[in-house]
């Protein structure tokens, strides 16, 4: 572990932050075949950084993880660090996290954390050696949002590209640019200008799921012009926990799904219904067979304002904490409470 004092202007407090590395791009570098490759030792982590301020860091490498490696274990791990770091009066909390499941591991944290200091998650699309890394950059900003007083009461947020992002509708909108972190529909709640944070738009307050643990075999499923009910019969087992479908448009679903739809119903599995789509929220405007309102009516809950991934974490964080029926269906039923 390591504890580095950065110099902050016009704060007149000592902001004591957390940086929990977790590995990804911004840990990364080029091998002499241009391919990225994660290091024996984190740059980011390592190298100190001058910042325009007084922020005292300590560093906590806790994982050296390509993203695709993350679980929910590992994330239920970074929760507990963090509750850990808040009774030991911490002031805030940067995650370094690659970006591939960076926006679920970013939403875990949201539904599972107090939303008590603020806590940001940052990566980068570059690799540390590369021509226009931005990992460093990202680090920086990062710090400067989670010791920013006005950061207070946002959940946890994600800064990437000099944006300020709720974590909970941020997702990733392109392979390798530098600005894939967006929020469709939304837009940012904030920027990074200079050395602080500036908010436009002020978040809903969302209740907190405490968990202690995290359960398995929790599915997501995209819906497809054509599909019939093969993959959902792959689940129709003892050991599904529950199932997300991205379904078509508003919420829809072929008329051929529906038969092993209803056997899954039938073993009181949850289903979660959201779309497909990169803009909008789930809705059950349509009745026809596989429309949405049939859906409803079948015992599909509908999960309004995320995306696939996030409804599974969110649904996945549900049951981990033992909800059912009304609770559940409740707890699922929009992106807030």
């Amino acid at each position: 572990m390591w504890v580095r004092i950065f110099f902050w202007k016009e704060v007149d407090v000592v902001k004591k932050i957390l940086a929990i590395h977790t590995g990804g791009t911004i840990s990364m570098s080029q091998n002499a075949q241009g391919d990225v490759v994660p290091n024996a030792k984190n740059p980011i982590a390592q190298e100190a950084t001058i910042l325009a301020g007084r922020v005292q860091l300590v560093t906590d490498e806790m994982f050296n993880l390509p993203s695709p490696h993350v679980t929910p274990v590992e994330m239920l791990k970074i929760q507990q660090r963090i509750l850990r770091a808040e009774a030991d009066g911490i002031d805030g909390v940067v995650i370094t996290h690659g970006t591939d499941t960076l926006e679920e591991t970013a939403y875990f944290l949201d539904l599972t954390l107090p939303n008590t200091i603020p806590v940001v998650v940052t990566g980068a699309m570059r690799s540390s050696n590369e021509i226009g890394s931005d990992g460093m950059y990202n680090f920086q900003s990062a710090i400067e949002v989670a010791a920013d007083d006005a950061s207070q009461g946002n959940g946890v947020m994600v800064v990437m590209n000099d944006e300020i992002h709720s974590a909970r509708y941020v997702t990733k909108t392109h392979t390798t640019n530098v600005a894939t972190f967006r929020t469709p529909t939304f837009g940012p709640i904030g920027i990074v200008a200079k050395d602080h944070a500036v908010y436009f738009q002020q978040l809903i307050r969302q209740a907190t799921c405490q968990i202690d643990q995290v359960i398995d075999h929790v599915y997501l499923i995209k819906a497809y012009a054509g599909m019939d009910g093969s993959l959902f019969d792959f689940l129709d087992n003892d050991t599904t926990a529950g199932v997300v479908i991205e379904g078509l448009g508003a919420g829809n679903l072929p008329p051929r799904t529906l038969p092993a739809v209803q056997r899954l119903l039938d073993r009181q599995i949850p289903l979660v219904l959201v779309s497909r789509c990169y803009n909008g929220v789930a809705e059950d405007i349509y009745d026809y067979d596989g429309g949405g309102i049939q859906l409803r009516k079948m015992g599909l809950m509908l999960c309004q304002g995320l995306n696939g991934q996030k409804a599974r974490i969110k649904l996945l964080v549900g049951l981990s904490a033992g909800l059912t029926g009304d609770d559940l269906k409740d707890f699922l039923r929009t992106a807030v409470s």
